[in-house]
């Protein structure tokens, strides 16, 4: 199997993937009430920039895809300190869902959580069709260094 070959399957994958957590995050958000869910959805905002990430820069190492979907995540958390994402979301509500509303230091440790569970998946998960394809006898090369 070629570079080129795995490196559009990766993006292929990672594209349902963030599709499926986008899904799951607005079902969590909107038809589960609590704390807990909307903690939940926080740490699928974070999975789902880092499959984004991981879909544009497929050959980008995980550790920096984590720390990067993380800083993004908590970049515009820190940003509803300025209360611009609220005047957004008066003028546009559907920027609720990117930006928020309002600041929460428990939502940093949500998006820590969910950089963390995505770094961890994809390594297994990558591990798993690497031995996969070993086994099969196709030329496994992964996409990322490690």
């Amino acid at each position: 199997m070629t570079l080129v070959k795995t490196t559009k399957s990766r993006r292929l994958a990672l594209s349902f993937a963030a599709t499926d957590v986008i899904i799951l995050g607005l079902v969590i958000h909107f038809f589960v009430p609590g704390d807990f869910a909307s903690l939940i959805a926080d740490a699928l905002y974070t999975v789902m920039v880092y499959l984004v990430l991981a879909v544009i820069l497929p050959r980008a190492k995980r550790a920096w895809l984590a720390l990067a979907a993380f800083s993004l995540s908590a970049v515009i958390e820190l940003s509803q300190l300025t209360g611009v994402p609220e005047q957004l979301a008066v003028s546009f509500p559907p920027s609720r869902l990117i930006f928020g509303t309002t600041f929460s230091a428990l939502d940093l440790v949500a998006y820590a959580a969910g950089a963390v569970a995505v770094f961890y998946a994809d390594t297994i998960l990558s591990a798993r069709l690497s031995s996969s394809l070993s086994a099969s006898g196709t030329q496994w090369r992964p996409t990322q260094p490690e």
